[in-house]
């Protein structure tokens, strides 16, 4: 049996003003797919993975409806090649949007759905800060999601979606999906599954895959900073039985609405201020502060220099900022040379709006892996030592900061463009701070732009009620 894999992979704050463009994606195809280690998985007995096309990028802004019309041409035109096939599946995020259209995913999908016909089986796995539409649902006939943020099941995830397809081939039994859209919208960091309530939320969803006639369950959180139509938290079960896989639906989303009102930063957070002000009066290390309105992680630019700022304001010592993105003040350190000091403006070089400050830098370490676009420097402005990077990116790892021979754990302040900290940093903190920081994926979600997003949905109103009731997709009935 053959089973053909691919998909597109990013989230997209549509408050953002720079779109995405084909090189802003890392893509696999062919053969690349099968060896990357993202689906080293793909292996069972008597299957043939057919491997397609994966497009995923760093978030980020709208992408460009050239971009994806290429990448989704690309795509369909792979998926006609490979037929006939027995199976699908598509490992999705379901936060994407392209410039000038609603529900891509749904878009991607249902184009998919078209070419491989009504019979084959259709599997997709999701981020949990993805968003789900009918349309969607009415494709599919399988779906996970992940179930930790920070997101250490990624693997995991993509597995259960394969597994579940390769079961239904093989027993011959297909499965359908029931889920509840849950008029309610926040932030990652408001819902880690590290803290409660939204970790017994989470702990309790391999329960549910227990019972009769359930495959799996998922809470979707969705994806607060897309001003569209779909955006909304949703419940979705996978099952055998239609009317187990509704009740499920209906428990979890109702769970989910009834602790709307516990949810909080786990981090302790305030001002950009406030958060430096005890920063200043820790006497541990490393202090980590998230610069959370600018976190690429989350769809944020990158290229804001609000922290920066402060920092040289308060003539501030010790403190490590990763990264900025501004691929001229790259250039222009790699035209100095390492040991060089220049004239540098940090900030802005993405979007305008977003915040410079003019400098005398010193240019300590250049990093050239080859590409132009994958260059880094890192430059010391007093006492503080800021990485520029050329591209959009996080430093979320620590061998991010080994390869540019600085170490995370030494410096009195670490900056970092996050939201909650990744698995590698949080472990280290001393304390671990966010700063609610201005910026595209801004955390004063209630006052958010709120042109396109339907309405009433928790926190933007407040004074509705809601029941769950579970909607099946159109090929379960």
């Amino acid at each position: 049996m053959r089973i053909a894999v691919g998909g597109i992979h990013t989230e997209c704050s549509t408050y953002s003003p720079v779109l995405m463009t084909v090189d802003d994606f890392r893509v696999l195809e062919g053969s690349d797919l099968l060896r990357s280690d993202y689906f080293s998985f793909l292996s069972a007995e008597a299957i043939e993975p057919v491997p397609l096309l994966h497009a995923r990028a760093v978030p980020g802004g709208p992408v460009s409806r050239a971009a994806y019309d290429a990448f989704k041409a690309e795509f369909l035109a792979l998926l006609e090649a490979a037929l006939p096939l027995d199976g699908l599946y598509l490992a999705m995020h379901g936060a994407v949007k392209v410039d000038g259209m609603d529900d891509a995913e749904g878009d991607w999908i249902s184009a998919a759905r078209a070419v491989v016909g009504p019979d084959c089986p259709l599997a997709v796995s999701y981020d949990l800060h993805g968003n789900v539409s009918q349309r969607i649902i009415d494709q599919i006939d399988i779906f996970t999601a992940y179930r930790t943020a920070p997101h250490i099941d990624t693997h995991e995830t993509m597995v259960r979606a394969w597994s579940m397809v390769v079961e239904a081939l093989r027993t011959g039994t297909r499965p359908g999906i029931a889920w509840v859209p849950v008029p309610l919208l926040l932030p990652g960091e408001r819902t880690s599954t590290e803290d409660e309530p939204a970790k017994s939320l989470y702990l309790a969803l391999p329960e549910f895959d227990r019972r009769p006639g359930i495959l799996d369950a998922s809470l979707m959180v969705g994806y607060v900073w897309a001003d569209e139509p779909r955006a909304t938290a949703a419940a979705v079960v996978t099952g055998t039985d239609m009317a187990a896989a509704s009740k499920a639906a209906e428990e979890i989303a109702a769970a989910y609405w009834n602790a709307r009102e516990k949810f909080r930063f786990g981090p302790v957070a305030g001002s950009l201020d406030a958060m430096l002000d005890v920063a200043e009066r820790a006497t541990t290390k490393p202090v980590i502060l998230a610069d959370s309105g600018d976190n690429p992680t989350g769809g944020g630019v990158g290229d804001r220099a609000d922290v920066l700022k402060a920092l040289i304001s308060r003539g501030w010592r010790d403190a490590l900022i990763a990264g900025i993105t501004d691929r001229p003040a790259v250039e222009a350190c790699f035209a100095s040379g390492a040991g060089g000091s220049l004239t540098l403006r940090i900030g802005g070089s993405l979007d305008p709006s977003s915040p410079a400050v003019d400098v005398t830098a010193k240019v300590i370490r250049l990093d050239d892996p080859g590409p132009a676009a994958e260059r880094q420097a890192v430059v010391e402005v007093g006492g503080i030592v800021a990485v520029l990077a050329a591209r959009r990116r996080p430093y979320h790892a620590i061998d991010d900061f080994r390869r540019l021979g600085l170490d995370p754990e030494s410096v009195r302040l670490l900056v970092v463009k996050s939201g909650y900290l990744s698995p590698e940093l949080a472990p280290i903190a001393n304390p671990n701070l966010m700063a609610l920081t201005e910026g595209v994926v801004n955390q004063d979600i209630e006052h958010l732009p709120s042109e396109r997003r339907r309405r009433p949905v928790f926190p933007f109103d407040r004074d509705f009620d809601f029941q769950p009731r579970a909607r099946l997709s159109a090929r379960w009935t």
